[in-house]
C-alpha cells in the first residue's frame, strides 16, 4: 500500500528532499516518520510512505502543486493535514485564506482529486492549536482554527472520506501535561506531540486497512 502524507510543516517535519543521498531523512523526524515505523514494524514491504508536506503550505498551495506532489504518485491513501497557515499567514502578513475561500479550495482539491484518482482513498486530519510563544499574541484570530476545524469536518462527511479528529485529544494532553509538551510554539509538534499524532492516526488506519480488504 502506497501512503502519501499532504499538508505544511506540521507533516514536513525537516524532511529531505533528497531521498536518494539521505534516504532516512526522507520522512522528515515527525508523526509521518512515526507512522512510517509502525507500519513497518507490521511489515517492512507491504507500506510504502511519502511525505510531501512543505513548510509554510496553505490549502492554496497544497491545490497548486497538487498533480506533481500527490496524483502523480497515485497512492492507495492521501492523508491532508493542512489549516493553521490559512489563519497565521493572515496574522504575520495578511495573506492568509479566509474559512469560505479554504472550504472551496479544499473542496476543489478533493474533487479533482477523487476524478483524477477514482480508487485512492482520502483521509482528513484535522487542524489543530494550543496557546503558546506564536500564537498567544494573536490568540483572538489563531482560536478561529475551530472554523476551520468544522469545515474539514464537514468536507469529509460531505464526500464520505475518512476525518481524524486531533483537537480534543491535544487539548486533554495540554490540561493534564501542559500544552508547551505537545505544541512547543503552539502550532509545531514536539516529539510527544508527534507520537500523539501517529497513535491517533494508527487507530483510525486500522479501520481504513479492514475496509480496503471488503
Amino acid at each position: 500500500m502506497k501512503i502519501l502524507f499532504f499538508g505544511d510543516s506540521i507533516t514536513d517535519a525537516q524532511r529531505v528532499r533528497d531521498k536518494v543521498t539521505f534516504p532516512n531523512s526522507a520522512l522528515g523526524f515527525g508523526f509521518v516518520m512515526q507512522i512510517a515505523g509502525r507500519l513497518f514494524e507490521k511489515s517492512p514491504v507491504d507500506y510504502e510512505v511519502i511525505n510531501r508536506g512543505i513548510s509554510g503550505n496553505r490549502i492554496v498551495d497544497l491545490y497548486a502543486r497538487a498533480k506533481i506532489d500527490c496524483w502523480n504518485h497515485e497512492p492507495d491513501l492521501i492523508s491532508i493535514l493542512i489549516g493553521i497557515n490559512d489563519i497565521w499567514h493572515e496574522v504575520e502578513r495578511q495573506n492568509g485564506v479566509e474559512p469560505d475561500r479554504f472550504e472551496r479550495i479544499f473542496r476543489m482539491l478533493i474533487e479533482d482529486t477523487k476524478e483524477r484518482l477514482p480508487n485512492t482513498k482520502l483521509l482528513l486530519c484535522e487542524p489543530f492549536v494550543l496557546k503558546g510563544r506564536a500564537t498567544e499574541e494573536g490568540w483572538d484570530k489563531f482560536s478561529e482554527c475551530t472554523i476551520y476545524a468544522k469545515i474539514v469536518e464537514k468536507l469529509a462527511k460531505e464526500y464520505d472520506l475518512y476525518f481524524l479528529p486531533l483537537q480534543a485529544a491535544f487539548d486533554e494532553a495540554a490540561e493534564k501535561y501542559g500544552g508547551e509538551e505537545f505544541l512547543f510554539d503552539g502550532v509545531h509538534p514536539s516529539t510527544k506531540g508527534a507520537t500523539l499524532i501517529a497513535c491517533e492516526w494508527m487507530k483510525l488506519f486500522e479501520k481504513i486497512e479492514e475496509d480496503m480488504k471488503k
